[in-house]
């Protein structure tokens, strides 16, 4: 599990990794991810989702399931990591346009936030989110990906 916070992060706040798989794409849908609480335990999820959806869809249902785990486990202070850009981006933006279908599901992450004392969404690349992206994978009774590694980045 990737421990990118400084000591006085982590020492207070509940750490989480998340990741959507939808297999195809659009498909069934497959929920990970791996939480951290501040004394060190480590908690999985790994499950299949009833609906059928994207990607994206994947990504949020899988950010909304890691929400309400936390939450059920006593968590008041999250920080959560997602390697999906919209998630991070769109999550917490009650007046977006970008992925209308995806609002709803938006408005339940938003309120599902409602419940902690204080959060922060946090993109990672996707290398960086192995664990949890294994754990959506397997839901689905697929295989791990191989390791990646990271791409360079070109300035431009």
């Amino acid at each position: 599990m990737p421990s990118a916070d400084p000591p006085e992060i982590a020492a207070q706040h509940w750490l989480a990794w998340c990741d959507g798989s939808a297999c195809p794409n659009p498909g069934r849908i497959g929920l990970g991810a791996v939480l951290q609480a501040p004394d060190g335990r480590v908690f999985e999820l790994s499950r299949s989702d009833p609906h059928r959806g994207c990607n994206n869809e994947a990504e949020t249902r899988a950010l909304l399931a890691t929400l309400e785990l936390a939450e059920s486990l006593g968590a008041r202070h999250i920080v959560i990591h997602s390697d999906s850009d919209n998630v991070v981006r769109l999550a917490c933006d009650a007046n977006t346009t970008e992925a209308r279908h995806l609002a709803p599901l938006f408005a339940q992450v938003r309120e599902c936030l409602t419940g902690f004392a204080e959060y922060e969404l946090r993109w990672l690349p996707q290398h960086r989110n192995a664990a949890a992206d294994e754990l959506a994978r397997r839901a689905l009774g697929l295989a791990a990906r191989a390791p990646q590694k990271p791409r360079k980045r070109t300035r431009r």
